[in-house]
């Protein structure tokens, strides 16, 4: 017996650990509710396992990565339909929004209505936030304007790195989706509005904290921030850190926070004096 639900069909687009979890819990529950599954990869990315789940599971698989062309496709759904995006960077246009038919939900890396936009796990960190989270909320016109769904929440530690805290918030997300499936199939889901200041900062992809360069009368502290902030460690979302050693432009190839008595001298190494007695050890090349 089919479960509650009106729509008729659901169609997932996005890329990464959350789009693979998301599309793996929703084809679990297809027989219950009743509905088609679609995916689509806009985004080529590397190692994506999403298509090998599609194959599996018997699901419509599309790769579409032209825009215009996506925007057509997605225009051309004419039954009920829960269009979910995860991990995705395409921005749906209004004409789709405003599809009565049409229901779209979106996962954001934050809590929103702050660091609304690109790389949230950067910005939080580089702000020197003490905590973080997840929302799922409903699309409008807007980028990240539109109702929360649902919000966790988690810590950020005085060491975390960009990839750490990231795949920390998949793991609230996957987490916070499961919790929220049925009522958002159900159309019950109770959503709160964001509030927020129409003149709020939007981060965009290609902005890079403090420029991507520090200058050795940096406090440490801040250093080892920024280079937290950016490493997204064999992803290479920003390019190296870069600073002027002795007159000469650098680039940080290694950084790590080290007790002092493991501090071992040697070429293009800096030692930075940390808080709490530890040494900030970057290792850099000049170019």
């Amino acid at each position: 017996m089919d479960m509650n639900t009106a729509f008729q069909r659901i169609l997932i687009l996005g890329y990464g650990k959350v789009t693979g979890e998301v599309l793996q819990y929703v084809c679990g529950r297809r027989e219950e509710y009743g509905y088609r599954i679609e995916f689509i990869e806009h985004e080529i990315h590397p190692f994506s396992v999403t298509e090998q789940i599609c194959a599996t599971h018997k699901i419509p698989y599309r790769r579409i990565t032209d825009k215009r062309e996506l925007a057509a496709y997605l225009g051309q759904i004419e039954e009920k339909t829960l269009l979910i995006s995860a991990s995705n960077n395409f921005l749906f246009p209004a004409s789709l929004v405003e599809k009565p038919h049409i229901t779209i939900i979106n996962f954001h890396n934050a809590l929103l209505p702050a660091y609304p936009g690109r790389n949230a796990p950067t910005w939080v960190i580089y702000m020197g936030e003490k905590r973080t989270g997840i929302t799922w909320h409903y699309v409008t016109a807007g980028v990240d304007e539109g109702s929360i769904i649902i919000q966790k929440e988690c810590g950020i530690t005085p060491d975390m790195k960009a990839y750490e805290l990231t795949e920390r918030l998949m793991d609230l997300a996957a987490e916070a989706f499961r919790e929220s499936f049925a009522q958002i199939m159900a159309e019950s889901v109770k959503a709160r509005e964001q509030g927020f200041d129409p003149g709020r900062r939007m981060y965009r992809s290609f902005e890079v904290p403090s420029d991507g360069t520090f200058a050795m009368t940096d406090r440490p502290e801040e250093i080892y921030r920024l280079l937290r902030s950016v490493d997204y460690g064999k992803n290479n979302i920003f390019p190296p850190v870069k600073t002027t050693v002795d007159g000469q432009a650098a680039e940080i190839l290694r950084y790590r926070k080290i007790p002092i008595d493991k501090r071992k001298d040697g070429e293009e190494l800096l030692y930075l004096p940390l808080d709490g007695g530890n040494l900030l050890k970057i290792k850099y090349h000049f170019i």
